[in-house]
């Protein structure tokens, strides 16, 4: 028994397991260019449709306003209004006053926005859309009280306008969009003189509210001032009128007092003490009393007369006259001490009256000078009444635009083809994902890893006989062709050992295998070969419809030595290869083809044959093909292109994976010329041009 050749595919990388090649992509999205230019044509109408047909034309107009930031009055009285900042964050603010409804409320009633159908859709008629829901789900009823008009206009116009700052610059934008161009430009400047006038009522409101308040400032404050000059009144009639310089006369003649007080007190204590010296006297002896009474006319008269009546009297003159002088100090010390404290308590009365009148002559004077201030204020703010001046003028008037800006025609062509391509081309990822079969080569080598050794186009034949003497008598054909291309891929799937023994076999029936088992056999035979082709599939029994003829033996009845090979064997003109046909039996094909005396038929059949093809049922029907596999050099599966789903192929390949003789070859079958150029696959129209005889 000759070696058993395993011819294997290509094995598939880890990286072509996980992508697709970029090329096969965009083979892919070509191969459902017509979804791909249908849904672009159908967005494309769709969008051109809308653009001429149904959106309705806005025009768009645009006011410029300068902002000034200096603020500077018309008239500089000093009085201070609201005026405008020259930061982004103020700028920004201004902005915001622009799209208020304060604003926009002006605008309303200024234009009559409330009896414009466009910005009061309750005086539109109600559309299909609304008309629907409203049969569906029941219609609120419209309010169309002025309130509710109202606001449903400021709402319109606020999705109408758009207001911006132009960067680094005191310049605003106010952009209003509207059916028409008139009312765009019309309700642009609105906006802006509205906004002046704004500006212009705030100032007035401000200046209003400040002489408001200034003018009951003014009253209270001359109220209060009036109150305290009233008050300095009245304390001066109660009180003897003082003044500082008073006082400090007051306090000079208070320390020439006390100076005073203090010298008597001093001879006072000198008065009482010569006082009681001379008392202490009185019962002293009389040269005692001339030593210490200290008086030169009574030291003569002791000295003369010695104690005498008259040294006794003059002594006694001398106690008497120091008795009076002691009272007489005494007197006047307590006198002058009454006095002091008189003064004391004039001084300090005079003093807290001083401070009083003080208290009080500034408590005036400060309610004066705040009453002449804001007096002053009160008159300055009312001559400024009446000649404020704005923070904003306008630059420029808005233009009636000739040509409307909505809706951008080109744009939404545009962007509906490019949304056409992109749903097109995610439709035609979809289809080629959930694709079941295989169309392309290179896709079923992608999937199965496996090489495809041949593509046979789709025979123009309506019978299988037909199909063996269309292949005979079309040498110049595509299908031909293709046959002898498969045929070179069999021959050099192994240059040192070429397959002698092939198996034909597909996952389902109606792929075509026994067809390619026939044209293969014949190509060989052409090629000087001698060919034995067995017909494997003892249930279905084909080959009688390509020869239209039966036998009365075949391979049972080689197989049981009934008869021998050369006794079987049939030919047929058109075919020129030898034929053991199948026959039917009570025995089971799958027994039949894994006994010995089968294995013993191939060995006789290698020694007399260059090639034998066995013609097997599909692999997920019966067993046989997988019973056989072991003992064949090439495994050829055929796929019906465009039809055997992918999964059931994998499924058969991993059956005949399972018995240890992988798939050599894949044959895609049937292919539909017209169809797959349809699909983007311009090579497989070659099956149909002139450059082949068909």
């Amino acid at each position: 028994m000759n070696k058993t050749v395993h011819i294997t595919g290509a094995t598939p990388t880890r990286g072509a397991e996980e992508f697709a090649d970029l090329g096969e992509m965009f083979r892919s999205l070509w191969r459902q260019k017509r979804l791909i230019a249908a849904v672009t044509v159908l967005c494309v109408a769709l969008g051109a449709t809308y653009a001429y047909q149904i959106a309705t034309p806005k025009y768009r107009a645009t006011s410029v306003l300068l902002l000034d930031t200096s603020g500077r009055q018309l008239v500089d009285l000093g009085v201070s209004l609201p005026s405008l900042g020259s930061s982004t964050q103020e700028i920004n603010t201004e902005v915001e006053v622009l799209k208020s409804r304060r604003l926009l409320q002006r605008v309303v009633f200024a234009e009559n926005l409330t009896q414009d159908p466009e910005f009061n859709d309750a005086l539109q008629s109600p559309g299909l859309t609304t008309r629907v829901r409203g049969w569906l789900f029941g219609s609120a009823p419209v309010d169309n009280s002025p309130a509710a008009a109202e606001r449903r206009a400021i709402n319109a116009l606020l999705a109408a306008m758009r207001a911006h700052n132009l960067p680094k610059t005191d310049v605003l934008q106010i952009t209003v969009e509207t059916e028409s161009g008139a009312k765009s430009a019309a309700l642009a400047d609105q906006i802006a003189r509205q906004y002046i006038l704004y500006q212009m009522d705030v100032k007035f409101d401000a200046t209003k509210e400040a002489s408001n308040w200034l003018s009951e400032r003014v009253a209270d404050l001359k109220i209060q001032l009036e109150d305290a000059e009233a008050r300095v009144a009245a304390f001066t009639a109660r009180t003897d009128v003082v003044s500082r310089e008073t006082v400090l006369a007051l306090d000079r003649q208070l320390k020439d007092m006390r100076n005073r007080a203090e010298t008597l007190q001093g001879e006072k204590d000198e008065a009482s003490g010569r006082t009681n010296l001379l008392r202490s006297l009185i019962t002293a002896p009389a040269q005692e009393k001339s030593e210490q009474a200290g008086d030169a006319r009574l030291t003569r008269l002791f000295q003369t007369e010695g104690a005498s009546d008259g040294f006794d009297q003059r002594f006694d003159l001398i106690l008497s006259r120091a008795t009076l002088q002691s009272q007489r100090i005494q007197a006047q010390a307590e006198a002058l001490g009454k006095g002091i404290t008189e003064l004391e308590q004039r001084i300090a009365t005079q003093s807290d009256d001083l401070i009083e009148l003080q208290h009080l002559t500034r408590e005036a004077e400060a309610n004066r000078l705040l009453y002449e201030y804001f007096l002053s204020r009160l008159k300055e703010n009312s001559a400024q009444e009446g000649i404020q001046q704005a923070d904003s003028r306008i630059l420029s008037n808005a233009v009636v635009p000739s040509l409307p800006s909505e809706p951008k025609k080109s744009l939404i062509l545009v962007m509906s083809a490019v949304l056409g391509l992109l749903l097109g081309a995610g439709g035609a990822v979809i289809r080629n994902a959930t694709q079941n079969s295989f169309r392309t080569a290179s896709e079923l080598e992608l999937e199965t890893g496996l090489s495809v050794m041949g593509q046979i186009p789709l025979l123009p034949t309506k019978s299988r006989r037909e199909a063996v003497t269309y292949l005979k008598n079309r040498p110049s054909s595509a299908a031909a062709e293709a046959i002898r291309n498969l045929r070179t891929s069999v021959l050099l799937s192994d240059l040192d050992a070429p397959p002698q023994v092939i198996l034909s076999t597909s996952s389902l029936p109606d792929e075509g295998k026994t067809t390619i088992s026939f044209a293969l056999a014949q190509n060989l035979v052409g090629m000087g070969k001698k060919v034995l082709l067995v017909e494997g599939d003892m249930r279905r029994l084909v080959f009688s419809d390509y020869l239209d003829r039966g036998a009365p033996v075949g391979l049972l009845s080689v197989l049981s030595g009934a008869t021998t090979l050369d006794e079987a064997i049939i030919s047929d003109p058109a075919l020129q290869a030898d034929i053991l046909m199948g026959e039917p039996g009570e025995v089971n094909a799958a027994d039949v083809l894994s006994s010995q005396k089968f294995h013993d038929f191939l060995e006789l059949a290698r020694s007399t044959y260059d090639h034998i093809i066995i013609d097997t049922p599909p692999v997920l029907v019966v067993p046989d093909a997988r019973v056989i596999a072991p003992s064949v050099d090439l495994i050829l599966f055929t796929v019906r292109w465009d039809q055997t789903p992918k999964e059931q192929i994998k499924d058969a390949l991993r059956m005949l994976s399972s018995v240890g003789q992988p798939v050599g070859g894949l044959v895609l079958n049937q292919i539909d010329g017209k169809k797959m150029k349809r699909y983007g696959q311009g090579r497989y129209g070659a099956y149909g041009n002139s450059y082949y005889t068909n």
